[in-house]
C-alpha cells in the first residue's frame, strides 16, 4: 500500500514527538539520560514483529528468523518513520543532559 508524502511527514513528526516525550519523561523519572535510546529498538521489535515475546526464549531460532524476515521486508517509508522515532529518543537524551548541565534539576 502506497503512503502519500503528507502522511509520511506527519507520521515521522508524530513518532519523533512521541519518542521524544516518552524519553524525556523517563529520563526525568529514572535519571538515566539514554534510557529511551536503549529501549527504543526493543519497542520497534514489538511494533514490527508478530511473534509473542515469550517465543524469543522458548523458540529463539524460528522467532529471530521471522524477525529478520520482517525487518528485511520493511518499506522505506516504515524505516523513515521508525528512524525518526529513534532520533526523537536520542534528542530527548541530549535535551535532558543540556538541561542538567545548565543547572535544572528534574525530580
Amino acid at each position: 500500500m502506497k503512503m502519500g508524502l503528507p502522511v509520511l511527514l506527519i507520521s515521522m513528526l508524530l513518532f519523533f514527538v512521541l519518542f521524544f516525550g516518552i524519553g524525556f519523561l523517563l529520563n526525568m523519572i529514572l535519571r538515566m539520560s539514554w534510557i529511551m535510546a536503549i529501549l527504543s529498538p526493543i519497542v520497534f521489535i514489538f511494533i514490527i514483529d508478530d511473534v509473542r515475546w515469550t517465543e524469543y526464549f522458548t523458540a529463539p531460532g524460528s522467532s529471530f528468523a521471522a524477525l529478520q524476515h520482517k525487518i528485511m521486508s520493511l518499506a522505506p517509508a516504515d524505516l523513515l518513520i521508525l528512524s525518526s522515532g529513534l532520533v526523537g529518543a536520542i534528542c530527548s537524551g541530549i535535551a535532558i543532559r543540556a538541561l542538567r548541565a545548565k543547572g535544572y534539576q528534574m525530580f
